[in-house]
């Protein structure tokens, strides 16, 4: 079927021009003057196509009368300015064949309004939404704009994997992967489980970040980037959190943490205007059915300079701003969401980079500052949301990052690979991680992260 796309048709094909279209009915509406009114969408765009069918078609009183919302269409026909308001074209049908049909009754996405909540349990149907389809569309604009923002400024794209023995965040919160029997596996003579029995001959698990293997390709080739599913094992039933979810994380060589933070700023200010740029359409209708303004947030944002403070500087600035917090701020604590908006949204109006946090809250691999009780590390908050970026400059001293290792709990001797980065041509290098799911949700308003992705997997979540 060589049919030409409704976004297309929509875009400035001339009226007279033959063409076929497909899609899926959003509505039927019949005329006394004998002919049907068809709402037809394809996933291409936000907007329905109007299909007009006389009843002169050869099958329209045994196929046309019969479409209900949800049954799909491919219809031939020519192109017509349109006489109503809403759109400028519309397709007067020389045929209409139907592709499937839907009934009347059982269909779930009818004309009635259906709630969020509900189209959690419809994930192979709720695409097919105005709100999911527009999520969609601004995801995949979203990926593209990383993967052109990377390669222009040329950067090797890198597969990481999946599975996985070490775990980069040392936390723990990792999803077993294993061919054992879990109601009988083999146990060595203390009781444990033997792993050397399992597939990989030891313990295996889904990734936590691609961090790790990205800078042993950044430590070769460069400048990367990796782009792929990671996993967390967190018992977190909340409307931020995820249990697969997408990251994008680059990695440069010979770089320190000022160049981290400046590749941040520049790569959040080419993703807002990316989709300003390429998804006005759906970002007006975020603006208008989800959350009023978030057109305007992400016009401001496209183009703001973003501040600079210390992990030191914000705490104090929280400390003395004679707000009542939820949390008290101190030096030494895990900034909350509430603290970071105030940086943000009241301190310095704007997008802030906050840099060299407590050594005691950052992951092992971040480098030691000269203080002794910093790290170089920076997160990027944003206005109404907090943190987006987490990044820092790594520890590149191999006998600083042996000793952080066993101070940790962590054995270097399952870390070996990592080590050898250190032993054999070491340079400075630095990186940062962006949660893809987040940044989506941000952009779209939408409520829930489980809403930004197609097939959401959370705690007891996985249809």
């Amino acid at each position: 079927m060589k049919r030409i796309r409704i976004k297309t048709v929509l875009s400035g094909v001339e009226p007279g021009t033959r063409v076929t279209v497909a899609g899926w009915v959003r509505t039927r509406r019949d005329s006394k003057g004998g002919f049907s009114f068809l709402e037809i969408n394809d996933g291409s765009c936000l907007a329905n196509l109007q299909v007009i069918a006389p009843a002169e078609l050869d099958n329209y009183a045994g196929d046309v009368l019969k479409l209900h919302p949800g049954a799909s269409v491919a219809v031939e026909g020519t192109l017509e300015a349109s006489e109503g308001a809403g759109q400028a074209v519309e397709v007067r049908a020389r045929a209409v064949r139907v592709l499937g049909f839907a009934p009347p009754v059982e269909y779930p996405l009818g004309k009635q309004k259906v709630g969020f909540d509900r189209l959690r349990e419809l994930p192979h149907l709720r695409a097919r939404t105005n709100s999911f389809g527009a999520v969609a569309r601004v995801r995949h604009l979203l990926a593209n704009a990383t993967h052109r923002f990377f390669h222009e400024r040329g950067f090797l794209y890198v597969h990481t994997p999946i599975i996985t023995s070490s775990d980069c965040e040392g936390a723990g919160a990792m999803f077993q992967v294993t061919t054992l029997d879990p109601h009988t596996p083999p146990r060595r003579a203390d009781g444990a489980v033997d792993y050397e029995q399992d597939f990989f001959g030891r313990r295996a698990a889904l990734t936590v970040s691609g961090q790790l293997e990205g800078e042993t390709y950044a430590c070769a080739m460069g400048d990367i980037y990796t782009f792929g599913p990671t996993f967390r094992a967190e018992n977190s039933n909340t409307r931020r959190h995820l249990a697969e979810f997408w990251m994008i994380e680059p990695e440069m060589a010979f770089a320190d943490l000022d160049d981290d933070a400046e590749l941040a700023e520049a790569f959040l200010r080419h993703l807002f205007q990316a989709v300003l740029r390429d998804g006005a359409d759906d970002l007006r209708f975020f603006d208008r059915r989800v959350l009023p303004g978030v057109l305007a947030r992400l016009e401001r944002l496209a183009d703001a300079p973003f501040g600079r403070v210390t992990y030191t500087e914000a705490v104090r600035l929280l400390e003395t701003s004679g707000r009542a917090f939820e949390f008290a701020p101190c030096w030494g604590m895990d900034m909350q969401s509430e603290h970071e908006r105030f940086l943000a949204e009241e301190v310095f109006k704007g997008p802030v980079v906050v840099t060299d946090y407590p050594a005691a809250i950052k992951a092992f691999y971040m480098r030691r500052n000269d203080d002794g009780r910093t790290v170089a590390a920076m997160d990027v908050l944003l206005p109404e949301v907090g943190e987006i970026i987490g990044g820092s400059q790594r520890e590149e001293r191999m006998e600083v990052l042996e000793a952080t290792l066993r101070a940790s709990g962590l054995n270097p001797d399952e870390y070996a690979a990592y080590l050898d980065l250190r032993r054999y041509g070491s340079v400075p290098h630095a990186g940062f991680g962006l949660g893809f799911e987040r940044l989506v949700q941000f952009c779209t308003g939408m409520h829930n992260i489980r809403d930004v992705i197609p097939y959401p997997r959370a705690p007891r979540l996985c249809v």
